[in-house]
């Protein structure tokens, strides 16, 4: 019998030496940013041949401890990832996930722990509460709207791109220990700046010239009158983020790491290759091809994991494990796992059924075999096993450049029929800027399009008043706005407080597209 360890470096070899490509079409590829109607709930999960059955998030919780009862013996006339799928499409899963934690008001978000009001967003994790459109938000983040990569302490940031431990951040990129900052990128340090870039410890400055704070406040007064130039201000920023405090690195916006190829927005972390969106305070090491790892160490070709995981291979969706493999969605203590989905506090499994430590390093020892020789035991979960159309995930949306011809050539979905949205007859259509050609790209997946008539645009709902006050009428809540690429969208009352709060205009596009100026870099 080979020694597990063996079989361990096997895999971790082979993924060492993926590609960024590789890493984005096999891993990327399984994160959606989309809501599906089924029936009579809103899923990550469309309606196809390869998507599990989904229950409400209530009833699954009180069945978790009862999922090895779905557990099954291993066949080796089939290859390892047909066994893994039988038992996927067996169990029913949550309609979305809600990983470890109680949280409250999270029915429209997905990848959510612990964390309070959020909204059509993605990956909030640890105690964070009024986040909307948001993706990558973690560790005590309050009041953030359409950003992306919000960490460790930040509070109030709207529109803005890698943000750590900063509060006030409006309009900008790559900032960290600062506050009151708008349109500018690549801050350290710094308070009360406009329009500067590569500046560390630095205040009341604009276009990186400081000057005394009376003169400073009355040009920040003129510029933000300047409302429907926000966007546009925010679109010339410089798109690349600094790597801080760091060795040995490339990428973009890798801070307090080491030795670490091919990142992005990454986090103390050392040694590691292709990584997105990863990171945290105690530090993480052996990091590779991971994609939302906050893992101790020892991490290759994970999808989201979270706190003192070790020892994790081809997995998703896991926290607290060590030695797992092949693996979906355990927490809690569990260790030395092949193939077993939604399990807590369990050891020495496969493929759900529980087996003795003795008879299960000898079972395992067969199934790593068996994969080596079928040429499979590096490789990720297959496209027959992908239950999201390509161009739904975080794949299409870091790189548009894949094509539906070269996904579908190798197994991938893809979504060709326009997504649709159910606009009552009565509802009041209004245009973010002028009458579009509708493509009907709208707020979530599955729903029909009425002839609603759409009048107005959003300048009719928002200006000053005759006392140069900013405002937004509130009749903007009963409107659906439909952008120029023709997708719907609403403003919510949370949304709307926030936007009178800090003076800010109407957002033009779709939230989607607003997540999405997060990945031009």
């Amino acid at each position: 019998m080979q020694d597990l360890k063996i079989w361990e470096e096997k895999i971790k070899n082979k993924i060492k030496a993926s590609s960024w490509k590789q890493f984005i079409e096999t891993r990327a590829s399984w994160y959606p940013l989309v809501f599906n109607k089924r029936k009579i709930w809103i899923s990550r999960y469309p309606e196809t041949k390869r998507s599990p059955q989904i229950v409400e998030n209530k009833t699954f919780d009180e069945n978790i401890d009862a999922h090895t009862k779905y557990g099954r013996e291993y066949d080796f006339w089939k290859n390892f990832f047909m066994n893994f799928q039988e038992l996927f499409l067996s169990i029913p899963l949550w309609k979305t996930f809600e990983i470890s934690g109680k949280s409250e008001n999270t029915d429209f978000a997905d990848t959510i722990s612990s964390s309070k009001n959020v909204y059509l967003s993605f990956n909030v994790t640890k105690w964070n509460e009024n986040i909307l459109y948001s993706l990558g938000v973690k560790d005590h983040i309050k009041d953030t709207l359409n950003s992306v990569m919000v960490w460790d302490n930040s509070e109030i940031v709207f529109n803005s791109v890698g943000i750590i431990k900063s509060f006030k951040i409006f309009y900008s990129r790559y900032i960290s220990d600062s506050n009151n900052i708008w349109f500018s990128s690549n801050l350290m340090g710094c308070s009360e700046c406009i329009f500067c870039e590569w500046l560390q410890n630095k205040n009341y400055c604009i276009e990186n010239k400081e000057f005394d704070k009376e003169t400073y406040f009355k040009e920040k007064e003129n510029i933000l009158k300047k409302k429907n130039e926000f966007y546009s201000y925010f679109e010339k920023l410089e798109k690349r983020g600094k790597n801080y405090w760091s060795t040995k690195v490339n990428g973009n916006f890798i801070i307090h790491s080491e030795n670490v190829e091919n990142g992005a927005m990454i986090y103390q972390v050392k040694n590691g290759k292709n990584i997105l969106l990863s990171g945290y305070n105690y530090g993480m090491e052996n990091i590779y091809t991971s994609l939302f790892c906050g893992a101790k160490s020892e991490c290759y070709g994970w999808i989201w994991c979270w706190l003192m995981a070790e020892n994790i291979y081809n997995s998703f969706w896991i926290s607290w494990g060590q030695h797992l493999f092949y693996s979906h969605a355990c927490s809690w203590g569990c260790s030395f796992l092949i193939g077993c989905i939604w399990l807590q506090n369990k050891h020495f499994c496969i493929l759900n059924k529980q087996y003795s430590k003795e008879e299960w390093y000898e079972l395992a020892d067969k199934i790593f075999a068996s994969m080596e020789k079928d040429w499979i035991l590096w490789d990720f979960f297959p496209w027959e096993l992908n239950p999201f159309y390509f161009n739904d995930t975080m794949a299409y949306l870091i790189d548009d450049s894949f094509t539906k011809e070269e996904v579908e050539k190798e197994g991938f979905m893809w979504r060709d029929e326009k997504i649709k949205v159910d606009i009552p007859e009565w509802a009041e259509i209004i245009y973010a800027k002028n009458p579009p050609v509708l493509s009907y790209i709208p707020l979530i997946k599955g729903d029909s399009q009425s002839g609603a008539k759409a009048e107005g645009v959003l300048s009719d709902y928002q200006g000053f008043d005759e006392n140069r006050n900013w405002k937004i009428n509130p009749e903007i809540l009963k409107k659906v706005i439909v952008d120029n690429d023709g997708n719907y969208y609403k403003i919510v009352p949370m949304e709307y407080d926030f936007l009178m709060k800090y003076g800010l205009p109407l957002p033009e596009v779709h939230w989607l597209e607003r997540i999405k100026m997060g990945f031009k870099f």
